[in-house]
């Protein structure tokens, strides 16, 4: 009998893995790397949500993943950090920034 459940639900047990594919990526010099990122990225990237899986499924994608779609999350994320901070000034400056008043 095969267990499905959501990928959120098997994330307490994915922990070994996730380890496993943080030292991997510290190891290829991406020392920020942690594993709330790598699953945070699985979701958003790969899963696109919260999925049905099986354990091995959702085992095979963590290994899986690949430092360059890793990356390419982490630089996404920063882009819209950036942004979000941009509209908390403008907001706080009536509008005005460095980048409006020029």
């Amino acid at each position: 009998m095969e267990i499905v459940k959501t990928v959120n639900e098997w994330k307490d047990l994915m922990k070994p893995a996730l380890d496993s594919k943080t030292s991997e990526f510290k190891l290829m010099g991406y020392s920020q790397a942690t594993g709330d990122d790598i699953w945070d990225c699985l979701v958003q990237k790969v899963w696109k949500g919260n999925p049905t899986k099986r354990l091995h499924e959702v085992t095979q994608d963590i290994f899986h993943l690949a430092s360059n779609l890793y990356m390419s999350y982490l630089t996404v994320n920063a882009y819209q950090e950036n942004d979000d901070l941009m509209a908390s000034i403008a907001a706080l400056t009536g509008g005005q920034t460095e980048e409006t008043k020029q």
